[in-house]
C-alpha cells in the first residue's frame, strides 16, 4: 500500500506544473541551441502559441501583452529525444530476470507510467520505446497522448522480433514453465514467412516501428553476444513488410555480421554496433543508416559485472563487449557516420539519460554533435522531422533548459531546469 501511496504523490508532483498555460506564451532565452544548424545564439524569444511555435524573434522584439517566462540566464534547447528506452523494464541487476514470474502486466504498465515522468523531467520530450510485453507500451502511449499520465511522445514497438531462443526471446527456464512456447503473438519468428507474421500482428495492434534482434545480447541467458541470429532472408521480409506499412526498423545488434546482414536488408538503425568494422561503416554510410550507440547501457552492463551484480554469463559478456563498442563507437564517429541518441533505459536507470552525452563527447563527438544527435538527428530517424527536433515554428512547443553553455560543457545537460512540452509546462527552475 505504502509502494502505491507513494506512486500516486509521484505521478501528482509530476501534473503540478502541467497546468493550463496562456494561450500565447513568450519564452526569453538567454543562450538559444539552434538545432537547424548547431548553431547558439543570444537574447532570443520563443512565441508559443497554443501547442506549436509561432515566432523566433530577438529580445528585442517580445510581443506587447503577451506573459513571459524569463529563462535569460539559461541556455534552451529543443525538446531531447532518446531513440531507445525501455519504460516497463527495472534496471535492477536481478528484478529483471525474474519479472516474468512475480509481475503483472497491470504492474509493468504502472512502472513504465512512471518511468515516463522521469525521462520527460530530465529534458527528453519525444522518444521510441523498442520494445515491451503484453502491449504495455502501446497502452503507455496512448494514455501519454490522452493527457492520462505525463510523458514524452513516444514511437512504440510493442513485442521485438526474434528467433526461438534468441535475444528476442525468454531463456533461462524450464521448458514447461510458460506453457506453450512464444509465437508471432510475441515477436519469435523462424523463417521469412513467421517473420512477416510477426510484423503483421504487432502492428494490427498499435506498433509504430518494428524492433529486431538481429544478434545475440548481452543481458539475455542462453545466446553469445556477437552470434547473427535472424537470417538476411528473415530480416529482408521484416523490412520489406514493415514499409509497405509505413514503418521503420530498428536492428538490435552487437556481432559484426548481423550488423552487415541488417544494414544490406535496409533497416533504419542500428540499435548498439558493437562491433563495427570498415566494411560494416562504409555500408551505414552508403545506405545512410543510423547508429544508436546506447553508450550508456554499456557502461552500465560493465560497472555490475565488474561489481559481482550479474549472473555469469551476462557478466562475461558485458566484459567481453564493453571494449568492442567503445572502439567501434570511437570509429563510427571518425568515419562520419549518421548517429541518433539513444540509452537503452531500463538497462539504466530511468531519468538519468543525459549521462549518454558525457560518454558520446568522451568517444569522440563534438558537444555539437552530441546535442544534434538527440535533437535534429534523433527527429530525423523517427521520421518526425517536420514535427520536432528544431526549434522552429510550426513545430510543436518542446523547449528544455539548462544552466551554463552545453556546447563547451556537455555536462550540463544532466541538470535540466525547465520543461515544456507541447506548450505545456512540466518542469520550471
Amino acid at each position: 500500500m505504502r509502494h502505491s501511496l507513494m506512486c500516486t504523490l509521484a505521478f501528482l508532483s509530476s501534473i503540478a506544473w502541467a497546468q493550463p498555460q496562456p494561450e500565447r506564451l513568450a519564452i526569453r532565452a538567454g543562450r538559444l541551441f539552434d538545432a537547424v544548424d548547431g548553431r547558439l545564439q543570444r537574447d532570443m524569444v520563443i512565441v508559443v502559441r497554443g501547442d506549436r511555435i509561432e515566432a523566433v524573434v530577438p529580445a528585442s522584439q517580445i510581443p506587447r501583452g503577451v506573459p513571459v517566462v524569463d529563462l535569460s540566464p539559461y541556455t534552451v534547447l529543443p525538446g531531447l529525444i532518446d531513440c531507445h528506452v525501455h519504460l516497463s523494464s527495472d534496471s535492477s541487476s536481478v528484478m529483471g530476470y525474474f519479472q516474468p514470474l512475480q509481475e503483472v502486466p497491470a504492474y509493468a504498465a504502472l512502472r513504465a507510467s512512471v518511468n515516463a515522468r522521469k525521462m520527460l523531467e530530465a529534458g527528453f520530450t519525444a522518444g521510441r520505446n523498442v520494445g515491451a510485453a503484453d502491449w504495455v507500451d502501446v497502452a503507455l502511449r496512448d494514455a501519454i497522448d490522452r493527457g492520462l499520465v505525463p510523458g514524452p511522445r513516444l514511437q512504440v514497438a510493442a513485442h521485438a522480433i526474434g528467433i526461438t531462443g534468441g535475444h528476442c526471446d525468454v531463456t533461462g527456464f524450464r521448458p514447461d514453465l510458460f506453457g506453450r512456447e512464444p509465437g508471432i503473438e510475441q515477436g519469435i519468428a523462424n523463417g521469412p514467412e513467421e517473420a512477416v507474421a510477426a510484423v503483421r500482428y504487432q502492428i494490427k495492434y498499435g506498433a509504430d516501428v518494428i524492433k529486431i534482434c538481429a544478434t545475440g545480447g548481452v543481458l539475455s541467458i542462453r545466446d553469445p553476444v556477437g552470434a547473427q541470429q535472424m537470417t538476411y532472408e528473415e530480416i529482408r521480409a521484416v523490412v520489406e513488410e514493415a514499409a509497405r506499412h509505413g514503418k521503420r526498423v530498428a536492428a538490435h545488434a552487437h556481432g559484426t555480421e548481423g550488423i552487415k546482414a541488417a544494414i544490406r536488408a535496409g533497416v533504419a538503425s542500428i540499435e548498439h554496433g558493437s562491433m563495427l568494422d570498415e566494411e560494416a561503416l562504409a555500408l551505414m554510410k552508403e545506405h545512410g543508416t543510423y547508429l544508436v550507440p546506447t553508450r550508456l547501457a554499456g557502461e552500465t552492463v560493465y560497472e555490475k559485472a565488474r561489481r559481482g551484480q550479474l549472473p555469469p554469463q551476462p557478466a562475461a559478456k558485458a566484459l567481453e563487449i564493453a571494449p568492442h563498442m567503445r572502439e567501434s563507437f570511437r570509429k563510427a564517429v571518425q568515419a562520419g557516420v549518421k548517429i541518433a541518441f539513444g540509452t537503452d533505459s531500463g538497462v539504466s536507470p530511468h531519468g538519468q539519460n543525459a549521462r549518454e552525452f558525457r560518454l558520446l563527447v568522451e568517444g569522440g563527438m563534438r558537444p555539437v554533435d552530441a546535442l544534434l544527435s538527440a535533437t535534429r538527428e534523433a527527429a530525423r530517424l523517427l521520421g518526425w522531422e517536420d514535427r520536432i527536433g528544431t526549434i522552429e515554428p510550426g513545430k510543436y512547443a518542446d523547449l528544455i533548459a539548462v544552466p551554463g553553455d552545453p556546447t563547451q560543457d556537455i555536462t550540463v545537460m544532466e541538470r535540466v531546469l525547465f520543461v515544456m512540452k507541447g506548450g505545456v509546462i512540466y518542469k520550471r527552475p
